[in-house]
């Protein structure tokens, strides 16, 4: 008698085993990505950004003031290398903007929260502007 109780339990168990493992199986794959388009563009190489990527920047202290120094290094697509087919070029004087250069620009915290950015010129434009 308890020979078979034994067998019974046991079989239970391999059915209760099975059941779980399908269930957990059939669970629905967790969604993608969106791969969609932000609304923003990079101000150096004009390349759509995605959602998830961002545009590589610097912003100099004090951060309580409503006027601040920012360097505008580029985005995913054209720092810290091109991609083919991608220029860098300077929206203030319309010239190639180097590897190793970057965009001045000034941001504005508005008291609502909200950030404003100012291209000033870049690294060669400003450079050329001192002399």
């Amino acid at each position: 008698m308890e020979f078979l109780f034994l067998i019974l339990g046991l079989v239970i168990l391999i059915i209760a085993l099975s059941y779980f493992s399908l269930k957990k199986r059939k669970r629905p794959a967790k969604p993608q990505e969106n791969k969609k388009p932000a609304l923003v563009n990079c101000p150096i190489c004009g390349s759509p950004l995605l959602n998830g990527q961002n545009i590589y920047s610097k912003v100099f202290r004090p951060m309580n003031v409503p006027d601040q120094r920012c360097v505008i290094s580029g985005c995913p697509h054209c720092h810290p290398l091109c991609e083919p087919g991608v220029k860098r070029v300077c929206p203030v004087c319309g010239k190639s903007v180097p590897a190793d250069g970057h965009l001045v620009a000034r941001l504005f915290n508005k008291t609502q929260g909200k950030k404003h950015v100012m291209i000033v010129g870049c690294s060669s434009c400003l450079k050329n502007e001192a002399k």
